[in-house]
């Protein structure tokens, strides 16, 4: 089936999970007159955060009531956004509709979180959905070009810290796990799994060395669905960061959401740490950084 293109306008649906991304995204779709439709997944977001747009609450294998929900809206427009932690397939109990879905993802794609989501992006768009970035509501979510956020840049140690991040991450990312590696001193403390970003920075505070702290580095996976599941960090991120002895925090540019930037930005900047937006495909992406 050709895909067809968002309309841009009338209601927009939103699957949502936890976090402050995806309610940014329903306000900024209501300022621009489009009204979110949204299904908050249980144990995962909060329907009190959605009390002033339509909104139902859904568990994760209830795929066929949100489906049938969001069609009977008229909301096309699919958003995919907030953090939901992956269950095993035995614990999804697919509704009937879901049931009808599954053999179209394929249990192949349940090996890794981006062949899932491309599955399901997949499936969305024969059902006649067309699954959108988050950005494409949120203009303001990515650092376009490279750009140094923060007025604390990284010396020659944390930049050979970021080189090691970004190779470990290339060659985990081609096996469909981690978009984000903790470094110090060349020693990788952490690679990002099933966890998240808090979890991993939580483990990688508890190895850390004496000496220089060290660096997050997060970027896509290698030829990733750019529609759903982009790497996101936020003040939250730069927070704990600092807790676990970090120096600073490398992300893609065009490629890594951030959720509030200016209070990102602000809080690295109190925080001490430096905040890079670079192009990890530029062999010397540090000279673009000043």
């Amino acid at each position: 089936m050709p895909e067809a293109g968002p309309s841009g306008k009338g209601p927009l649906g939103m699957i949502v999970g936890g976090g402050l991304l995806p309610q940014r995204a329903a306000a900024a779709a209501a300022a621009a007159g489009r009204v979110p439709h949204v299904v908050v997944l249980e144990g995962f977001g909060d329907p009190r955060d959605y009390a002033a747009y339509p909104h139902i609450v859904c568990r994760l294998g209830a795929a066929g009531r949100m489906l049938e929900w969001l069609r009977a809206a008229g909301a096309r427009d699919l958003v995919l956004a907030g953090r939901v932690s992956r269950p095993s397939f035995f614990a999804l109990r697919p509704d009937a509709g879901a049931a009808r879905l599954l053999p179209r993802i394929g249990m192949k794609a349940f090996g890794g979180d981006d062949s899932l989501l491309s599955a399901v992006v997949r499936v969305l768009l024969e059902e006649g959905f067309y699954p959108m970035e988050a950005y494409a509501v949120l203009e303001d979510l990515l650092v376009r070009e490279p750009a140094a956020l923060t007025s604390h840049l990284p010396d020659e140690d944390a930049r050979r810290d970021i080189r090691r991040g970004l190779a470990v991450l290339r060659a985990m990312g081609g096996a469909d796990v981690g978009q984000g590696a903790v470094v110090q001193q060349g020693l990788v403390l952490a690679v990002e799994a099933i966890e998240g970003t808090d979890a991993m920075l939580a483990r990688a505070g508890a190895l850390r060395r004496e000496g220089p702290g060290g660096v997050l580095v997060k970027i896509l996976k290698p030829g990733q669905d750019r529609r759903v599941d982009l790497p996101t960090i936020g003040p939250d991120t730069v927070a704990n960061a600092a807790a676990a002895g970090l120096r600073g925090i490398a992300i893609e540019a065009n490629g890594t959401i951030i959720v509030d930037r200016a209070a990102t930005a602000a809080a690295a900047e109190a925080a001490g740490l430096f905040l890079l937006a670079i192009d990890p495909s530029h062999e010397a992406w540090s000279e673009t950084i000043s």
